[in-house]
C-alpha cells in the first residue's frame, strides 16, 4: 500500500479561475445528480496523478496505448491522463451527463493540458454499457462512484471493463476512505446494506485481480486508488 499526497507538472499549473469554473459546474451537477456523481467537488491533481499511473508508467518499447476514461466529469482526472499520454496514444472519454460531456468538448479546444491531446481524444456522451465491445483497451480509468450503485450495476460495469480490457491490461478506480464506517453510523439500514453488498463485490475483484492500492490524502474526501490487471491469456 502506497501513499500519494502531491504531484507536480502541468496539473499543478492550472489557473485558479479554471479550477473555480470546474468546481462550480461540478457542484451544480452534483446537487442535481449526486447518485451518479458521488462527490460535490472535482478530484484533486494528486488523485488524477494516481489514477493515471498505468498511462504514465510503461515499458519504453510498449506500443501506443488505447485508453478509456469512464465518468470524465469536468476533466479533473482527464488532465492527469492527458499529462501522461504520449504520441500515438488514443483516449475515449465516456461521460453520461450531457453538461459534463459538453464541458469536456470545450476543454479539448481551450484547456492548456487537454488541448494538446484533442486529436487523440473522442468524447462519448453515453453510459459506458452503450459503448459496445467492438474495441479493446490497454488502460481503463474509472471515476464512477461504485458506492452509490447497486451490486448488480457494479457487477455489470466491472464485467464490461474486463471484457474490453486486453489481456494484461490495467483498470484503475477509486473509492473514498471511511465510506463504510460513516454510512454504518448515519445511513438508513437499506442504504447501508446496499453499499455493503457493493463493497463486498468490489473487494472480491480487488482480491482476485488487484496489484496495488494507493492512499491519496490530498483529495476531498481522501481516497483509495485501486489498480487491477486482467490476466494474460493462458498458454
Amino acid at each position: 500500500m502506497s501513499e500519494t499526497q502531491s504531484t507536480t507538472g502541468p496539473l499543478s499549473a492550472l489557473r485558479l479561475d479554471e479550477r473555480l469554473r470546474d468546481t462550480r459546474l461540478f457542484f451544480t451537477q452534483a446537487l442535481r445528480t449526486f447518485h451518479a456523481t458521488g462527490s460535490i467537488v472535482p478530484s484533486s491533481p494528486a488523485l488524477a496523478h494516481a489514477m493515471a499511473e498505468h498511462v504514465r508508467v510503461r515499458p519504453v518499447s510498449e506500443e501506443p496505448l488505447r485508453i478509456m476514461e469512464v465518468g470524465a466529469g469536468t476533466g479533473a482526472i482527464t488532465r492527469g491522463i492527458a499529462a501522461a499520454m504520449r504520441p500515438g496514444d488514443t483516449v475515449d472519454l465516456v461521460e453520461a451527463n450531457p453538461e459534463f460531456a459538453g464541458h469536456i468538448e470545450r476543454l479539448l479546444e481551450t484547456d492548456p493540458v487537454l488541448a494538446p491531446i484533442a486529436p487523440q481524444a473522442t468524447v462519448h456522451a453515453m453510459l459506458v454499457d452503450e459503448m459496445g465491445t467492438d474495441r479493446t483497451y490497454d488502460v481503463i480509468v474509472s471515476g464512477l462512484p461504485f458506492a452509490n450503485f447497486t451490486v448488480d450495476t457494479v457487477r455489470d460495469i466491472l464485467d464490461y471493463y474486463f471484457e474490453v480490457l486486453r489481456p494484461g491490461g490495467y483498470l484503475s478506480f477509486y473509492g473514498y476512505l471511511y465510506t463504510k464506517e460513516v454510512k454504518a453510523v448515519i445511513a438508513r439500514r437499506e442504504d447501508y446494506l446496499r453499499q455493503a453488498r457493493t463493497s463486498w463485490l468490489v473487494q472480491d475483484r480487488i482480491d482476485r485481480y488487484g496489484i496495488r492500492s494507493d492512499k491519496v490524502f490530498a483529495n476531498v474526501p481522501p481516497a483509495f486508488v485501486h489498480h487491477l490487471r486482467k490476466p494474460e491469456k493462458s498458454s
